[in-house]
């Protein structure tokens, strides 16, 4: 693989696709151990590059499924690692978004990855539809980990109440631009995240309210939900509210448990306005 990582620095990365790869061996080596890939584990990997993760996995024994956009960076995997491991390995070229598992199919499996920063959070929101993995280790942008990770306060995100409801961050780690190649612009982080035993799972309309109101942070929640498409689902917001804490709440004060209860009421909840 010398021979890879040797090309990656010479090969011109891709702007569009995001490329930016990881040449620190300790990086690589904390993401492992975090990770702890078994022999006979299914693992998923979002954007393998030039396959220094992937063979560090595929050497535990694991069964890698990764997605890989860049056509090229197939080929030079398919050459490299698919002769060594070729009941291990299975790669697919195409969209990570449109495929979070890298055709994975199963329930069983963990996530150990690179990620490209312009795809984080529609990949990050693909995964928490389901089945979830037992845990994600996982280079991100370092505000975008912080935003994912975060439970309450201005960085508080709709993801951030889906991811936070389903696991539980157990390190971090900061990453300076000099660990890869070229060097991004911004600082990253690695992050290990398994899943929680009482994990809760949200309804994709309830997300997409949740989500909603997430839009009109600045706004007051109350002035929010009086503008809501129907008188059901107006009294229902205004209960809720009241219950969580009042009419001068934002969606950043609410916290995780408080969304989780809002998810547990039974009623038709929209993120419509009625104007």
């Amino acid at each position: 693989m010398d021979a890879i990582r040797k090309k990656s620095l010479t090969n011109k990365p891709k702007k569009s696709l995001g490329q930016n790869f990881l040449i620190d061996k300790n990086i690589l080596q904390k993401a492992i151990i975090w990770a702890n890939p078994k022999a006979g584990e299914s693992v998923v990997e979002i954007g393998p590059g030039f396959g220094i993760l992937t063979e560090a996995l595929l050497n535990f024994g694991a069964n890698v499924y990764a997605v890989e956009c860049d056509q090229a960076l197939c080929q030079i995997l398919l050459r490299q690692l698919l002769p060594k491991w070729p009941n291990n390995l299975h790669l697919l070229h195409g969209d990570a978004v449109k495929l979070p598992r890298a055709g994975y199919d199963g329930t069983d499996y963990k996530v150990v990855a690179n990620l490209p920063y312009a795809i984080s959070t529609p990949w990050i929101e693909g995964i928490l539809r389901g089945p979830l993995p037992k845990s994600m280790t996982i280079l991100l942008q370092k505000e975008t980990a912080q935003r994912f990770t975060t439970i309450q306060g201005p960085q508080m995100g709709a993801i951030s109440v889906r991811l936070g409801s389903a696991f539980q961050i157990i390190y971090s780690h900061h990453v300076p631009p000099t660990c890869f190649s070229p060097k991004p612009k911004v600082d990253s982080m690695l992050i290990h995240l398994e899943r929680r035993a009482d994990m809760f799972l949200f309804n994709e309309r309830t997300y997409a309210l949740i989500r909603f109101l997430f839009n009109h942070r600045r706004k007051q929640l109350h002035g929010i939900i009086r503008r809501m498409d129907t008188c059901v689902e107006r009294e229902i917001l205004f209960k809720w509210l009241q219950t969580v804490g009042g009419q001068t709440l934002r969606a950043e004060q609410i916290t995780i448990p408080q969304w989780q209860y809002l998810a547990s009421i039974p009623a038709p909840l929209s993120p419509l306005l009625s104007g």
